[in-house]
């Protein structure tokens, strides 16, 4: 999930002290990898760029301890110093529950301290529900929002390397159940991305990124009536390709964040320039299904925002949130070949090849300007995307040329 701030976890393991109330049960086995070892030494080593020296800050569940533990004898191996940090579902929603209102305006002074101190950090989505803030005054998680975005600030102005495992695909069962598959369908999908050759993502983000960085105008059009265009034009272009490289470090900002499966090309379009209508025929916000939402802008900005259900809970979150909610912020456009969507099924994923995804709100994550304490991603499948009438996405999949030198 791209938060617009980020979450650092609070309790902390250290030789072997676990500093929370135990395990928490799981509604389903999330499918593991076979080696976790190799997983950890693929992250450590081709992903982030780690020197001795560095601090890395590892993040996961207590069902992650054996990858948290290898990312830390990998990291160690390379003379980094490692930090383990745990979370959980069961700790997100108590810190709502048990904690009063009056500190959600608080500095989170320990992630803080945090970002002023890590090189590196790798993020194992430990998440086995979308629910787990379902009934939470939104204005609550606005005022938290609000509150942690010095964090995001300071990562971001010492180039720390961010390394997200999980991109919305986790195998976990509420998310099989919610695309209609199997777990292990879901699995497959997820292992097959992050297995990618990173080096043929990095080319095919190449000639996709000088496209858009060459372009004017972007329109994303669907036989669902989502018709938009936004200007491109002197923005910057990133490319999630599954490594940050020494040119991303000293590129900064949005380059040097990862999220795996990797396999994205995206870009702040320029603010106040979108038109037109975006219909998600589909959107799932706290878990739960909004059918049919139907986004309109002009000059840049949302004029109108409607559905056929579900649409209060989205509604009620987007009015307690505060400047730049309504800006049209993000286009995200999904190039990896190893994950495939399930005929007949509701699956979707940011990196599947061919995939249109729009941003409304926060895009500081994708090099914008909107530090907005709100952010949605619908997920556009099926789209057509052209650059200034040249075809880079036709009927959700990716153009030939777009993959091999020059869009037909």
């Amino acid at each position: 999930m791209r938060l617009p701030y980020p979450s650092l976890p609070v309790c902390l393991v250290l030789s072997g002290l676990v500093l929370l109330g135990g395990p928490r049960p799981l509604p389903g086995q999330q499918a593991k990898p076979a080696d976790t070892r190799a997983l950890a030494r693929k992250l450590v080593t081709e992903t982030v760029s780690l020197r001795a020296g560095n601090v890395v800050l590892i993040t996961g569940g207590v069902e992650d301890a054996r990858l948290l533990e290898d990312l830390a004898i990998e990291a160690r191996a390379l003379g980094a110093h490692p930090l383990i940090t745990i979370g959980s579902d069961r700790l997100d929603r108590l810190m709502y529950d048990e904690v009063p209102p009056k500190f959600d305006t608080q500095i989170p002074q320990g992630a803080l301290k945090l970002a002023g101190l890590i090189d590196a950090s790798i993020n194992v989505d430990y998440s086995q529900t979308s629910r787990v803030l379902d009934g939470v005054p939104p204005e609550r998680i606005a005022a938290r929002g609000k509150a942690g975005a010095q964090v995001g600030a300071l990562l971001r102005e010492r180039r720390v390397q961010q390394v997200f495992l999980g991109n919305d695909l986790a195998p976990t069962a509420e998310r099989a159940e919610r695309f209609g598959i199997t777990q292990q369908q879901l699995a497959g999908a997820y292992w097959s991305g992050i297995d990618a050759d990173y080096e043929e993502l990095a080319e095919r983000g190449r000639i996709l990124s000088d496209i858009l960085v060459s372009g004017r105008e972007i329109r994303i059009t669907h036989p669902n009536g989502t018709d938009l265009t936004v200007r491109i034009n002197d923005r910057d272009v990133y490319v999630t390709d599954g490594s940050i490289s020494a040119a991303d470090i000293e590129r900064g900002g949005a380059a040097t964040a990862v999220w795996l499966p990797a396999g994205e090309v995206f870009l702040a379009p320029v603010p106040g320039s979108a038109k037109g209508t975006v219909v998600a025929d589909r959107h799932w916000f706290q878990g739960k299904p909004i059918e049919g939402l139907r986004l309109e802008f002009e000059n840049g900005k949302l004029v109108s925002m409607t559905a056929r259900s579900g649409l209060a809970p989205l509604k009620a979150f987007y009015d307690a949130a505060g400047g730049g909610k309504d800006e049209f912020s993000v286009i995200d456009i999904g190039m990896n070949p190893s994950v495939t969507l399930v005929p007949g099924s509701r699956m979707v994923a940011w990196m599947a090849a061919g995939m249109v995804t729009v941003g409304l709100g926060n895009n500081i994550w994708a090099g914008g300007e909107n530090d907005a304490n709100f952010a949605i991603f619908p997920f556009l499948p099926g789209s057509t995307l052209a650059v200034d009438g040249t075809i880079l996405v036709k009927d959700g999949q990716l153009a030939t040329g777009a993959t091999a030198g020059g869009a037909k």
